[in-house]
């Protein structure tokens, strides 16, 4: 196998016969300085993502703050001007917290309970994106008189997005949004009309993560351009869920290629006069996030090599989840070729505790080696887990030959900062 490839790898990425360098900072350096395992962020390539997004879409693109979210995230997103997408009245706290303003938040959610459609009221977040009867019934009773809710109303055009069967949500088998095929849609968006202080912006779908294809986008958009041919809108949002490439032979369309295929099928619709968002995630964080580990017990056995490392199903669940597919390399001699094979594993109590079925390192890589996995921008932290009494893994952003840590490494005392002893 080949030594790994730049197109894995965040956009700063040096590799030297004997080190690997992320925004101009030694890997090496940063596991010995923060220990591992260890989120590393390039700076560099989250901004570059942000921008191509702006640069795409009109103002109210919002990053989708479930694939990745801190204070830092939060900041770096709003800077570069991006609005922020949150799910649950927690990313709604972190992102006030952070100091982003309310009007720059848009808020989603299939469940959302009355304490935080109340919040965001209050605040007067940028949309509420509603999903469901309940949210209208919601909003209609917490609605101060006078004040005014901006608001989208997700729908499901009933796409069958090619993606793994828990992360389609476009189908009319999900508990996302309204169907326009039952008609639900059309009645949801009758009753937030009449409702007084609403302003209803337009339609919202989302058809699933982690989608390659352009084909589900268009036809999205041809179903939901007839939908709302005669409604008074005047914004479209499509969503995220582009995917992203995890392992070498995967091609995915960047943020820009997927902007203008959108667009230019919008426009053909006739309706280049709404403006047009959508809500990336694991395409601004995935690639410009990768995680190290230090490499512990390595065991052969007859059919194979079991490598262990200090993390595992902890800070990258997807894996167990999704069978995710990921890549890996030894930071200390990248340019190698990676002649053994091994099933990385984790240290959790759990036989399908597996990072990568099928790892190719250097002949040679051993216990207290730094290896890395590439590509871990999304959905790992994001998803981590204290299984087994494990802390979370710090994480630090790199940029311009610097490192500053922004989410610090648990320890045991915060796990225990829980306990109720009762005696």
């Amino acid at each position: 196998m080949k030594p790994i490839s730049a197109a894995v790898l965040p956009d700063t990425a040096v590799l030297s016969t004997d080190n690997s360098f992320v925004g101009g900072v030694s890997l090496r350096s940063l596991a010995e300085t923060y220990g591992t395992p260890l989120f590393v962020y390039d700076e560099a390539t989250l901004r570059a993502r942000c921008r191509e997004a702006v640069a795409l879409f009109d103002d109210g693109v919002a990053f989708a703050s479930k694939s990745f979210l801190c204070g830092a995230m939060a900041r770096l997103a709003a800077d570069e001007g991006l609005c922020i997408d949150v799910a649950t009245g927690g990313e709604l706290d972190l992102v006030l917290r952070s100091g982003v303003a309310a009007r720059r938040i848009i808020l989603h959610g299939n469940n959302k309970s009355r304490d935080e459609i109340a919040r965001a009221l209050e605040v007067g977040v940028h949309r509420i994106v509603v999903d469901n009867n309940d949210d209208i019934d919601a909003i209609a009773d917490l609605l101060a008189p006078g004040a005014t809710a901006h608001c989208l109303i997700r729908v499901t055009p009933g796409v069958e997005a090619h993606t793994h069967d828990f992360v389609r949500t476009g189908h009319e088998d999900t508990k996302f949004g309204f169907t326009v095929a039952t008609g639900a849609a059309r009645a949801g968006i009758e009753r937030l009309k009449a409702l007084p202080g609403v302003v209803l912006h337009g339609v919202h779908a989302h058809i699933g993560s982690q989608i390659f294809g352009p084909e589900g986008f268009l036809e999205a958009i041809d179903i939901l351009a007839d939908f709302i041919a005669n409604d008074d809108f005047d914004e479209l949002c499509i969503g995220g869920g582009l995917g992203v490439a995890y392992v070498e032979g995967e091609e995915a369309l960047s943020i820009t290629a997927w902007g203008q295929m959108v667009r230019a099928a919008v426009a053909a619709k006739g309706l280049s006069h709404l403006r047009l968002l959508a809500e990336p995630g694991r395409s601004i964080v995935a690639q410009a996030g990768m995680t190290l580990y230090r490499v512990g017990a390595v065991k052969p056995v007859t059919q194979r090599t079991y490598m262990a490392v200090d993390g595992g199903m902890s800070d990258n669940p997807r894996p167990v989840l999704y069978g995710s597919g990921y890549e890996a390399f030894d930071i200390g001699r990248p340019l190698a070729e990676r002649t053994q094979t091994v099933r990385l594993v984790g240290k959790h109590c759990e036989s399908g505790d597996v990072l990568i079925d099928e790892a190719w390192l250097p002949a040679g890589t051993k216990r207290d080696d730094i290896i890395a996995t590439p590509v871990t921008g999304a959905y790992g932290y994001a998803m981590a887990s204290n299984y087994n009494r494990v802390p979370r893994p710090a994480v630090v952003f790199v940029a311009d030959g610097q490192a500053r840590i922004v989410l610090r490494r648990e320890t045991f005392d915060d796990l225990a900062a829980l306990e109720i002893d009762n005696g």
